[in-house]
């Protein structure tokens, strides 16, 4: 049976973030999601789910886009950085 994502309002926001980041530094690379996915060994419709922020991707599988995408995990990361507010005292 087909699995139903949950609509995006409902969707973690660091899964968007992260999704949208991928899907820039691939855009940037000039990969296609196709290509992207095979680069990476995973699923294309796989792949469009984290993109689209719908999958709770494993470690394993994060780790294959940042090295498709030739960075660093802490380069990659800093995509999804927030800025800090200062804090009240």
């Amino acid at each position: 049976m087909a699995r139903n994502p949950p609509p995006p309002e409902n969707r973690q926001p660091i899964l968007l973030a992260f999704g949208a980041a991928v899907r820039q530094r691939r855009k940037d690379k000039g990969f296609s999601q196709e290509a992207f996915a095979d680069e990476c060994e995973i699923d294309r419709s796989y792949m469009g789910g984290v993109e689209r922020g719908e999958r709770n991707i494993a470690l394993t599988n994060v780790e294959k886009i940042i090295s498709a995408l030739g960075l660093q995990p802490s380069d990659f990361f800093k995509a999804l950085d927030k800025p800090v507010k200062d804090k009240v005292q």
